[in-house]
């Protein structure tokens, strides 16, 4: 009998756990796509680094090779770090070359062959608390103008 009533408990507990899951799910963001997307320069406490047209910070993950995104193979990583994506030519903004930024077959927008993620729990314009974050086998670091790496 006692047996029962732990398993009942761990099993409720994981129902709950699962519930809240993906209630929380519901509500991040979906990965937005556009006619084109532009990316921008904005300075932060790191330095200058890449940011979407609403200045979200823009990341680079570690386990991606020049313009793959492994992400997309990874069960759960695009719904937390959604691909920047355009359907025509990105648009480089004041500080960024344009003869870096480029798209995937998969319309992913890249930088310097860095393919471009946005994160889902970001909660405003320049925010850097999730730059170095290691999530999904790899590490989420921001890009500079150059296209190198900021940690």
């Amino acid at each position: 009998m006692k047996r029962t009533h732990v398993f009942l408990a761990v099993a409720l507990a994981a129902a709950v756990s699962t519930t809240a899951i993906a209630s929380a799910q519901k509500s991040l963001p979906a990965a937005r796509s556009s006619h084109t997307a532009t990316v921008q320069l904005r300075h932060t406490s790191l330095g200058s680094i890449l940011v979407s047209s609403s200045g979200r910070t823009l990341y680079e993950f570690t386990r991606d090779h020049a313009n793959k995104n492994s992400c997309a193979a990874i069960s759960g990583c695009s719904e937390v770090w959604p691909s920047l994506k355009a359907s025509g030519r990105p648009t480089a903004g004041s500080g960024i070359k344009a003869s870096l930024l480029s798209t995937t077959s998969g319309h992913q927008v890249t930088y310097a062959g860095h393919p471009l993620y946005t994160y889902s729990g970001d909660s405003g314009p320049g925010k850097t608390s999730y730059v170095g974050f290691k999530s999904f086998g790899g590490t989420w670091y921001a890009i500079n103008a150059a296209g190198g790496t900021v940690r």
